[in-house]
């Protein structure tokens, strides 16, 4: 790549789409691929939104499971009765289009600075929420920290806004917990962000029965588990280290202390293990983290993410400054506990 003109524009996005053009053309899209994952990760987030609902319903545990081969995966359940599919669109739909608006986020700011990148993939799964999630992949060099720190943010602030309007929209729909429908193996720790959507509910509605109850006495509708999932892995996604989404948001803000803060995110995800494990014995969650992200930091040791020139826009920092927020409002110290 030939060097750029030593005149920058004023305009960042100017002087990024001034650099010259990758040679090639972009590979072809997967449409099948994508469709098949799509409609893979449809079914299993309807059979477990299914028997989530189902225990809504009946005022069991949201969790409780029966003599599943999989534990809290019924589809041995759910084939029995092909309709109790129906009951998981509620759970299905939030979370799809949760994990949809956070990937596409990422996937136009690249489509925005030319970068080449995937259509989203979604990743069925039997597990507790039917799915591991989505990923874009990108395919094409990011060449200015102003469009890896709007790539690398975007994606976030998009599934965090539908996540905390499909929380709003569900809590109406959420119910006081009935004596004996919390005791599940499995139960769920909120962050900061469902105080205070609860606390707003209370004030905008003060006459719901949800209103009346503290937090931790509502039975949570199938599309609040779905939000929380949202908010989950907006957290996740937010960690300041290697190639996260908060790893991209540092290295934009200072490329030279990226690797710094990347370990240090990695001995606070070691510190932050052993108090939940105090807290809750058998809880290895955050050292599960730690221990992927050191892998990632390995692997990505010598990476550049984007070039160290241009300077980044000041007016990036106070999405930096947002982008902080959403992790304090996110993020719990025990996302879920294990009762056995």
């Amino acid at each position: 790549m030939s060097e750029p003109n030593s005149s920058i524009p004023a305009s960042t996005l100017e002087y990024y789409q001034a650099l010259p053009v990758p040679e090639g053309t972009p590979p072809r899209p997967r449409y099948w691929l994508h469709g098949l994952l799509l409609a893979a990760t449809c079914f299993t987030t309807l059979v477990v939104g299914a028997r989530m609902q189902f225990n809504f319903s009946h005022n069991l545990a949201p969790f409780a499971t029966g003599d599943e081969l999989i534990p809290f995966f019924p589809v041995g359940w759910v084939l029995a009765h092909p309709g109790r599919l129906l009951g998981g669109v509620p759970f299905s739909g939030s979370l799809l289009l949760i994990l949809l608006a956070h990937e596409m986020g990422h996937y136009l700011f690249c489509r925005r600075y030319g970068v080449w990148a995937t259509l989203p993939f979604f990743i069925p799964a039997p597990s507790l929420i039917g799915t591991l999630g989505a990923v874009i992949r990108i395919k094409g060099p990011i060449r200015s920290r102003a469009a890896l720190f709007d790539i690398g943010i975007a994606g976030p602030i998009a599934g965090f806004v539908v996540a905390v309007v499909t929380l709003l929209v569900a809590m109406p729909l959420s119910k006081p917990l009935v004596h004996g429908a919390g005791s599940s193996q499995l139960q769920l720790g909120y962050p900061e962000i469902f105080y205070l959507l609860h606390g707003l509910f209370r004030v905008v509605a003060p006459g719901s029965a949800v209103a009346g109850v503290p937090l931790g006495r509502v039975y949570l509708h199938p599309m609040a588990i779905a939000a929380w999932v949202g908010m989950y892995a907006t957290a996740l996604n937010l960690l300041p280290s290697s190639q996260l989404d908060g790893g991209h948001i540092v290295y934009a803000l200072a490329p030279r202390a990226h690797r710094l803060i990347s370990w240090i995110t990695v001995l606070a995800l070691i510190g932050l293990g052993t108090v939940a494990y105090l807290l809750d014995r058998g809880n290895y969650s955050w050292w599960f983290w730690a221990g992927l992200i050191t892998v990632m930091n390995v692997l990505t040791y010598r990476h550049r993410q984007a070039p160290e020139e241009p300077e980044l826009p000041r007016n990036r920092w106070r999405l930096a400054v947002l982008a902080a927020v959403m992790l304090g409002l996110t993020f719990t110290l025990l996302p879920f506990q294990v009762r056995w």
